[in-house]
């Protein structure tokens, strides 16, 4: 087709329309468009605009559980320095079980006394099997050098940490786990360490702590946050007070660490994700797919 004809040759004689199929229109190419093809043409239209004290409170989340698993490793490295004996390990295991079914009790919309009878009778066989498991993983790596569980631990860990489901909104009840690929992190990071303690009963306190925290603290801070988010909030900053005291207890390096972590997450993440929306750039138009709307009124 000698394209001089759709500009020149017959102007008055065809009129260029719109057609999604159906082939070329006679006197024109298949790829022409005229001035009207651009009137339906929409910006910014699915593009939302964030408040930046908004974003930051929504991360307030994600620093509540990267101190979470801090004070985990914080426990497990006091608990192989010896500063943390069996006794207090199984003190603190009994008060977090008490003290996470109150939380539930008090927050949880429904909960009936046959659904925390349920809740107890797993719990009761999951810690008789783990203790009866406890001599397996004392013995399970001592042929392994110390840096070498240290090193797969921290992999480990941040595997965990990054699998791990920060929205909250999706959080179900233990047995019903969204990203078993995160749990299982932490369950295998957790035995390596325990397999570095003294005794059998060691293992079996700080693997029952470990899969506490792991297991039950996603449900316990979602019926938190769901309850009240000024608690949530309140909640958070004394879960941060009180890892930032330990770790500068610990290490002071450590301390520093993690406090630029925390100051990255809270603040400088989301002033950065601001700044980069002003550079958002999105175009709806006629070319974009049609999305097919049906119906299902009677």
């Amino acid at each position: 087709m000698d394209n001089s004809f759709a500009g020149s040759s017959h102007p008055a004689r065809y009129k260029w329309r719109k057609v999604a199929y159906g082939g070329m229109q006679p006197g024109f190419d298949d790829n022409h468009t005229d001035d009207s093809f651009l009137e339906g043409m929409v910006m910014n239209a699915n593009v939302v605009k964030r408040n930046l004290l908004k974003v930051m409170l929504d991360t307030v989340s994600i620093s509540q559980y990267l101190c979470i698993v801090t004070l985990v490793v914080l426990i497990w490295t006091y608990t192989l320095k010896s500063a943390i004996n069996v006794s207090s390990l199984l003190l603190l295991d009994i008060s977090l079980l008490v003290l996470g079914f109150l939380v539930l009790i008090l927050t949880a919309d429904m909960l009936s006394l046959s659904l925390l009878f349920h809740y107890f009778l797993n719990i009761s066989f999951f810690t008789t099997g783990l203790f009866l498991l406890s001599p397996i993983y004392h013995t399970l790596t001592c042929s392994i050098s110390p840096d070498s569980i240290w090193a797969l631990t921290g992999s480990l860990l941040i595997l965990h940490l990054f699998l791990h489901d920060y929205s909250g909104s999706t959080v179900k009840p233990p047995g019903a786990l969204k990203n078993p690929n995160s749990l299982n992190a932490s369950i295998v990071a957790s035995v390596l360490i325990a397999s570095r303690l003294p005794s059998r009963l060691h293992v079996f306190a700080i693997v029952l702590f470990s899969l506490q925290i792991f297991l039950f603290a996603p449900r316990v801070t979602y019926c938190i946050k769901k309850f009240s988010f000024h608690l949530h909030l309140c909640f958070s900053f004394v879960l941060i007070a009180v890892t930032l005291g330990f770790t500068y207890h610990l290490h002071g390096l450590l301390f520093v660490l993690l406090l630029g972590l925390l100051v990255s997450v809270n603040v400088l993440c989301p002033y950065w994700l601001i700044r980069l929306q002003e550079y958002k750039f999105e175009i709806n138009g006629p070319w974009d797919e049609a999305k097919l709307c049906f119906d299902v009124t009677e």
